[in-house]
């Protein structure tokens, strides 16, 4: 069972989207969290709707992001949202999520989001990334930090590669997320193959 989430981004993708989707489904990540952060919710539902179904296809998890009304009008199980929209949303609606993520850049973040439902978060960037240029990773004492402050998986995002994958395990998390490489690689069941090596 692969600790790889692959986070989308359509606009890195050298080929059609769908196709692309299509190949990362078949690798069998531990999930992909669909983020298209540049679309509107009528688009996104769209999308959804199509991405959702290749999953199924494959067995594959599919994790909605932000638009929290189009996840429970299409009987979704799992969400990930910023860390501003999960307070903003009403237990109800949370309940209705068997799986619910969330976006943490610090211990206190981490703890209100497992305090909040959560049962899993990602925290970065760990790393030095081209989607933060300028910004330094925060580095592995930091994921460490926030893997010891809750119980519930954490993720590690931010410059994720095969060759560091091995320190981010070590640091107590339950495995990472990857967008970049997942979306510009060669094949996709070749590059998740790496981070078991």
């Amino acid at each position: 069972m692969s600790d790889i989430l692959c986070v989308t981004s359509r606009g890195l993708c050298r080929e059609d989207f769908s196709v692309r989707i299509d190949k990362i489904a078949a690798a069998h990540p531990a999930g992909i969290i669909l983020r298209e952060k540049d679309l509107a919710e009528d688009e996104y539902r769209r999308l959804a709707e199509t991405v959702l179904a290749v999953c199924r296809k494959y067995g594959t998890l599919c994790i909605l992001h932000q638009f929290v009304q189009t996840a429970l009008s299409l009987e979704v199980s799992a969400i990930h949202l910023p860390l501003p929209l999960l307070r903003s949303i009403p237990a109800a609606q949370k309940e209705r999520f068997s799986i619910l993520g969330a976006s943490c850049h610090s211990a206190e973040d981490a703890r209100e989001a497992q305090k909040l439902g959560c049962t899993y978060i990602t925290a970065g960037h760990i790393f030095d990334t081209d989607c933060k240029k300028g910004t330094p990773g925060r580095g592995t004492a930091f994921l460490q930090e926030i893997c010891r402050s809750v119980s519930i998986p954490v993720y590690a995002i931010g410059g994720i590669r095969p060759e560091n994958i091995g320190a981010v395990r070590t640091a107590g998390a339950k495995g990472a997320c990857v967008m970049s490489a997942l979306m510009t690689c060669g094949q996709p069941s070749d590059y998740l193959n790496a981070f078991k090596e």
